[in-house]
């Protein structure tokens, strides 16, 4: 194996460069991952675009991508052999395991974390990386390499529907039909909502969303008249909270999913107040990856369906761009190394 690798490195917004780097080597409890493909998030191309995601800054270069998918190539000490060989999808999200949040079983809550992809930390955009070997789940076999990395939003729709606690025979509205959005569908679909309603503003995502499983797919602008038991925001987009907080029942639920611009949100809370609302919040995920990769095993979940473009790691910049352009559903990214492609 070589000792260098090729990464995408973002040292500024809308400045990424391909350059070499030294292969990883797995400490103990480590595996070292061949990096297969790349989602990019929206996380990802605020960082591209704007040099911040949030509160969290740029302030050295740093190589993004946190939806990983790969082959375990090796194993640091104390790593179970049977991993060897196995093409897995990362977690991203690396808690203490030690902090209250942590115990309660809530890491994603985690405040002495770190995650791949997020500065300083290094994320997938790389031809390896090293990851602890908790953070590692197999894979269901015979997932396509580009639609394993939409393992990690799936489980973010897990995670989300179970802050929604949603029962089977519910109704659900969703607004935003980007990638976690139609996975939200899906879940929902598969674990027996009855009714679920999409919103969007493109018609081609309004069009996946009702092959996917949606009951209706809708501009947000014909949402008059709907009433769930369980909204979810998956869009971040601020002027679709006033349409979906209008359509949940009183003593319904709403949950908050994509990642809101900081700065004033308006909302009518009054709603919230009057019709006692919950209103609750959801960071990635917790327990969410088993869940997510076993509804791909059995068929009731779709990834492939939202794969998209994808691109070789030597053209990280292009893909970028392709992204935040909108085209597509999802924009992959392919770091194989040269020569090894399939």
């Amino acid at each position: 194996m070589s000792t260098t690798m090729r990464a995408a490195v973002l040292h500024a917004a809308k400045d990424l460069r391909i350059e070499p780097r030294p292969v990883p080597r797995p400490g103990a409890g480590e595996a070292l991952v061949a990096v297969e493909s790349v989602g990019l998030c929206g996380s990802d191309l605020h960082y591209y675009l704007d040099g911040r995601n949030g509160t969290n800054e740029l302030r050295a270069p740093a190589v993004l991508g946190h939806e990983i998918g790969g082959t375990v190539t090796a194993l640091g000490a104390g790593v179970p052999d049977d991993l060897s060989g196995a093409r897995v999808v990362v977690e991203p999200a690396v808690p203490c395991r030690t902090c209250p949040a942590c115990i309660g079983g809530r890491y994603n809550l985690c405040p002495h974390g770190r995650c791949l992809g997020s500065p300083p930390t290094d994320g997938g955009l790389a031809e390896y990386v090293a990851v602890p070997a908790t953070q590692l789940h197999r894979a269901p076999d015979p997932l396509p390499p580009h639609a394993v990395p939409l393992l990690e939003p799936l489980a973010v729709a897990v995670h989300a529907l179970r802050r929604a606690h949603v029962e089977a025979g519910q109704s659900l509205l969703v607004t935003g039909a980007g990638p976690v959005g139609l996975l939200v569908t899906q879940v929902a679909r598969a674990w027996g909502v009855s009714e679920i309603v999409v919103s969007d503003m493109d018609e081609d995502r309004l069009a996946v969303a009702r092959e996917l499983g949606a009951s209706r797919a809708v501009h947000p602008g014909d949402l008059g008249g709907v009433r769930v038991a369980r909204g979810i925001e998956c869009s971040g987009a601020a002027a679709a909270l006033p349409g979906l907080l209008a359509a949940v029942e009183p003593g319904g639920r709403a949950v908050l999913v994509g990642t809101l611009r900081a700065g004033d949100v308006p909302a009518p809370l009054g709603l919230v107040q009057r019709y006692e609302v919950d209103l609750v919040g959801t960071f990635r995920y917790a327990a969410s990856f088993p869940p997510a990769v076993e509804l791909v095993r059995r068929g009731a979940v779709n990834l492939t369906a939202l794969a998209g473009t994808n691109f070789p790691l030597e053209d990280a910049d292009e893909a970028f761009r392709h992204a935040a352009s909108g085209a597509g559903l999802k924009t992959t990214i392919d770091c194989t190394i040269q020569g090894e492609q399939a």
